[in-house]
């Protein structure tokens, strides 16, 4: 896997410059065109009459739902027929599999910048065609353009974006224990010790879903150590044994090292994946098990299967500062064309449209990295919040790091950073173990 070209670390500053511009930036000739819906095209797609696509992506439950609604409306303008292919993480995995059977899907949706290096690594993925290439010089920002290149070739178009530095919150178990929200490390252990007092245990953590405690430690380390230090640790130029880390971990600590200000403590957060992490946090009335969640702003999806009413019930705050300055994470999905056909290639120019951007900004859960995205298309105040909160970040912004690395290393359940961990959650005092695990297997990860 290449991990030496410079992908990490890129600010957003103006890259997610999302303006409150309409579908009609695109060319006028292409916005009078009307769909089969009846809705104007923004954008130029051909007809696919009787053209069978397929897509793959590690999405489930709402988040599938919602995916499929923007591949329904492709449908609709191209009359091509489109099959949502659940995969399994890790998704190059389940991929390479799905291309050795002989039957790849035509467009794959990958949540790693590792998983589309590997991809393109592996060849088996096209390059982007003309008519995503005009969408994305048109519509994105150079940074994202970046994240799915590989030596100067454009292989993936990102879709979906994701502020990863977010911290919600019961309001109820707030009011109820008198809680404010914090807007430092200091200030976020003294808020849960506040709830704890009252009666209701203040974090759930979903610790069975390895991903959610790299972010843990991701948004710590930034702004802790610096966004120098985060990129040299996310190409691997600094090791996991550097003291930085030992300091990240130790911060970390102070919260997993705790059980009773953790839902079910240790044992029960490793047995919680991550949509229970939010369910069990808004739902049991005045007594739910816990009072904030930490993740992204994705979680409003998760919220939405409860009756909690977010703005209400539901609201939410910035990952508060360890150092100097809050961190602010970021994380995407991109799609990629295994098949050089043209409706895998329509497919690729639809997603990078603001016109599929607004079909899933519209039921929430959702930040599109496409600056041409109408804002109004957000479905709430809170929802627009993030994606200004991700916007306002500037220069100090940084794409997921365990997202950046080998994919067994930062991608894989059961292994590497995950479980790492994971077991660092199980046993909060062993920093220097835990460094030398995450060492061992980066070291291990990055030579492949």
């Amino acid at each position: 896997m290449r991990t030496g070209r410079k992908l990490v670390g890129i600010a957003i500053v103006g890259a997610l410059a999302l303006t409150a511009t309409a579908c009609g930036d695109d060319k006028k000739d292409d916005g009078d065109k009307p769909s089969r819906s009846g809705a104007p095209a923004g954008v130029s797609l051909p007809r696919l009459d009787g053209q069978k696509i397929e897509v793959a992506a590690v999405w489930t439950g709402p988040e599938q739902a919602n995916f499929v609604k923007v591949l329904k409306e492709f449908e609709s303008r191209t009359g091509a027929t489109v099959t949502f292919v659940p995969a399994q993480d890790p998704i190059v995995n389940f991929l390479g599999t799905k291309i050795a059977g002989g039957s790849p899907p035509d467009v794959a949706m990958l949540p790693q910048v590792g998983a589309i290096q590997q991809a393109v690594q592996k060849k088996w993925v096209k390059p982007v065609g003309q008519g995503a290439k005009d969408q994305l010089a048109k519509n994105y920002a150079k940074v994202w353009q970046d994240l799915g290149a590989v030596d100067g070739t454009q292989y993936a178009v990102y879709f979906k974006a994701a502020n990863k530095s977010l911290v919600w919150y019961n309001t109820k178990v707030f009011e109820t224990a008198g809680a404010q929200v914090p807007k430092t490390w200091k200030d976020f252990l003294a808020t849960a010790d506040t709830i704890s007092a009252s009666g209701v245990t203040p974090v759930s953590v979903g610790g069975a879903d390895g991903w959610t405690l790299t972010d843990w430690f991701e948004n710590i380390y930034l702004s802790q150590a610096g966004p120098e230090k985060y990129d040299q640790l996310a190409k691997h130029r600094i090791k996991w044994t550097d003291p930085s880390v030992k300091d990240a971990l130790t911060t970390l600590g102070q919260l997993f090292g705790k059980p009773d200000l953790i839902a079910g403590g240790a044992t029960g957060a490793l047995q919680t994946e991550f949509p229970a992490s939010v369910t069990q946090t808004f739902t049991g009335g005045d007594q739910p098990k816990a009072g904030m969640v930490f993740e992204g702003d994705f979680v409003g999806v998760n919220i939405a299967q409860t009756s909690a009413k977010i703005g209400t019930d539901a609201k939410v705050f910035p990952f508060p500062a360890v150092g100097a300055k809050a961190p602010v994470v970021t994380g995407g999905d991109a799609a990629v064309a295994l098949k050089d056909s043209q409706g895998a290639q329509a497919l690729l120019t639809w997603l990078a449209s603001p016109d599929a951007a607004k079909v899933w900004a519209a039921a929430g859960g959702y930040i599109s990295p496409n600056k041409a995205t109408d804002l109004a298309a957000y479905p709430n105040d809170v929802q627009r919040d993030i994606a200004k909160a991700l916007i306002a970040a500037g220069d100090d912004v940084r794409f997921d790091m365990s997202d950046q690395a080998p994919q067994s290393f930062g991608g894989t359940p059961g292994k590497g950073e995950w479980k790492d961990l994971q077991d660092f959650l199980k046993n909060p005092k062993d920093v220097s173990g835990a460094q030398a695990k995450l060492e061992a297997d980066a070291a291990a990860a990055y030579k492949s």
